[in-house]
């Protein structure tokens, strides 16, 4: 990325606007307001805004309900029975991967699930799982009950990699090491594309070289990683991941999750898994009979039937993504959180307030920035909602912003830092 010289003035947030190729993109979304004003909003790690067009969308969809009923799943031009193979393309890129290893299907934890009976196969000398220290709870749940399910021990199986004392970051050479140290016990490596909590962005390809180097398997859920950074997740040789929706892709609270699984998989039908109608041969569907055959591809590990009306919500956003393109949205993306970047340590100085814990590299981030908060609290955190600033709060000490470069500007980057300088008065 080009140098840019940042500056702290209303003037250079709007000619950042205005040469930003992609800025009209934000007139597609739908922002909510707080305390009667529109709202700075930086909570696209947690939940997406609207697209306007998803009601559309939507009620495309239930307008074929209502004129077929049972035949919309086999009439017109969206036939209910391939729905899912719409959304393919633009899965594909924003992935990276073929169209084959790629499916939108369950939600995220059931599909970490569903995965795990497929790739976690532990025996007595090879059942060790690396992740990374402090993953998000579901995900911990989740291998916790995995490894009790094959009778092993969380404590002995689970190896959770932490910072160096004193840092908040992994150091990629950390994380090698840990896989080698533990190669010949190691099953798997089942970390997160990008750690939540921190907002580090984990360097996947040489994680998932290091892993297949002793003989493991690596698995990402990318749930804050997709549509966020730029994934190249067949050309990595990543084995499988999974990913939710209603983060940057912008598809509604709790909507539909999405699974890779890299082509050598695509015809195993060796391979163990949790089978359903909706994975098994569709040439074959409905002749009722017993013997599950896998689909080609990630489409195998389908279990039920398709969620349309999740699958409409979810296609409105994607071809918003198709039109503006990862690799715009990834240099644009840089440049606003480098933005923020830049005003958060211009205002906060030296004033032992807050400091950013989330690495300083665009190569190691994606548009999150996590901040440490020393003094003051979630009060700080309330102070800036107060005032139309929409981010979250992590316990124990910790403020997620993410100005996502869909629907966020320089301009609201700018307001922000206003808003910031006059906060830190009251902490300071």
């Amino acid at each position: 990325m080009t140098q840019i010289d940042y500056q702290f003035t209303e003037e250079f947030a709007r000619k950042m606007d205005v040469e930003d190729p992609i800025n009209s993109f934000r007139d597609r979304f739908l922002f909510p307001e707080v305390n009667g004003g529109k709202a700075i909003y930086f909570c696209g790690n947690s939940l997406g805004l609207q697209p306007k067009s998803v009601k559309s969308y939507l009620e495309k969809e239930l307008d074929n309900w209502a004129k077929l009923g049972v035949d919309g799943h086999f009439q017109g031009e969206d036939a209910w029975y391939h729905a899912r193979q719409k959304s393919k393309p633009a899965l594909a890129e924003i992935m990276g991967a073929h169209t084959h290893e790629v499916v939108a299907m369950n939600n995220l934890s059931s599909n970490l699930h569903f995965l795990m009976v497929s790739f976690y196969r532990p025996t007595s000398e090879r059942f060790k799982i690396i992740v990374d220290g402090g993953a998000f709870p579901s995900d911990m749940y989740m291998l916790e009950t995995q490894v009790k399910f094959h009778g092993l021990n969380p404590d002995e199986a689970i190896v959770e990699l932490i910072p160096r004392d004193g840092e908040h970051i992994l150091r990629t050479e950390d994380i090698i090491s840990e896989i080698k140290k533990h190669g010949d016990s190691l099953a798997m490596v089942n970390m997160a594309g990008l750690q939540y909590y921190t907002g580090q962005l984990f360097d996947m390809k040489e994680i998932t070289s290091a892993a297949h180097s002793v003989g493991a398997y690596a698995g990402f859920d990318l749930a804050h990683a997709a549509g966020n950074a730029e994934l190249k997740l067949h050309e990595w040789d990543v084995d499988f991941a999974t990913w939710c929706s209603y983060k940057y892709m912008n598809s509604g609270p709790g909507n539909i999750s999405g699974v890779f699984v890299h082509e050598r998989f695509a015809d195993r039908p060796d391979l163990p898994r949790f089978a359903g109608w909706w994975g098994h041969d569709e040439g074959q569907r409905f002749l009722m009979e017993k013997g599950f055959v896998p689909m080609h591809g990630a489409d195998g590990w389908q279990v039920s039937n398709t969620n349309i009306l999740a699958l409409a919500a979810h296609q409105a956003s994607l071809d918003i993504f198709m039109e503006a393109g990862m690799s715009n949205l990834r240099a644009k993306s840089e440049k606003l959180t480098g933005y923020l970047a830049y005003l958060i340590e211009q205002i906060s100085g030296k004033s032992g307030i807050l400091e950013i814990i989330t690495p300083k590299k665009p190569d190691e981030r994606g548009c999150q920035l996590s901040l440490h908060i020393h003094r003051g609290g979630k009060a700080v955190f309330d102070d800036w909602y107060s005032h139309g600033v929409v981010g979250d709060w992590r316990n124990p000490n910790v403020i997620r912003l993410a100005p996502t470069p869909l629907y966020n500007s320089f301009l609201d980057v700018f307001r922000f830092a206003q808003i910031l300088e006059q906060s830190l008065k009251k902490f300071a």
